[in-house]
């Protein structure tokens, strides 16, 4: 009898603390979202339309990135007096790129087009996760770039493996670590910085470091009409 009641005992000990760390990983997220702006504001969020530059080695490179919500992206690119672009949709992608030798669009990869769809979520991976099909697993804190942060790792439904550190203070994104689909790519690092609120009251990190350079954004319009025809390849 004793050791039935040890058994259970530490049955109820391993039920209570996963209870516990899922309350924990929720509330986390809860004071993200809220950060943004809270549930309806963010779900409210249908287009964006980002301007800036991307400083590459000292170069500066103009850069539009337009998104609607889980249909498609644009990123138009100015370099070197040429202009290019990449677009992203859930079934296909395109790259020109003619400063880097392209003289006509290509047709992306199956597994670049998957990795790229993944932008395509306005809200982001963690904005109602469980409704996604992602999994959260919390593992502890961090120091990322020197800003104490929750370690959060998200196990997308596709498969594909993030990781994110948000500021324990502000509960920002400071920082998310992603697997690449694509063989013998390595593993894709984004910083964010500068928070602002835009005219629409939406918040958005202005400054992205990513490994080709760091991107300063110096307008960010939210809910603008977009023709979806810039999905395509032209």
């Amino acid at each position: 009898m004793k050791k039935i009641k040890l058994g259970l005992l530490a049955i109820a000990a391993v039920v209570s603390a996963q209870t516990i760390h899922a309350q924990t990983i929720d509330e986390i997220i809860n004071k993200y979202v809220d950060a943004l702006g809270g549930k309806e504001k963010l779900a409210s969020l249908k287009s964006v339309r980002m301007e800036g530059t991307l400083n590459v080695s000292g170069t500066d490179v103009a850069l539009i990135i337009t998104k609607v919500n889980m249909a498609g992206q644009r990123n138009d690119i100015v370099a070197m007096g040429m202009s290019g672009y990449q677009v992203y949709t859930p079934a296909a992608g395109w790259t020109y790129m003619p400063f880097m030798g392209q003289s006509s669009p290509e047709a992306m990869k199956d597994e670049e087009v998957k990795t790229g769809s993944g932008m395509l979520d306005l809200q982001g991976a963690l904005f109602n996760y469980k409704e996604k099909g992602n999994q959260l697993e919390l593992q502890g804190k961090e120091n990322a770039e020197n800003t104490d942060c929750y370690k959060i790792k998200a196990t997308l439904k596709s498969g594909r493996v993030i990781t994110y550190f948000i500021d324990s203070k502000t509960y920002f994104i400071v920082k998310s670590v992603a697997s690449q689909n694509i063989p013998g790519e390595e593993e894709v690092v984004n910083t964010y910085a500068n928070y602002k609120v835009n005219e629409n009251g939406y918040i958005f990190p202005f400054t992205n470091t990513i490994a080709r350079g760091e991107i300063t954004f110096s307008k960010i319009e939210t809910n603008v009409a977009v023709d979806e025809k810039m999905f395509t390849a032209n």
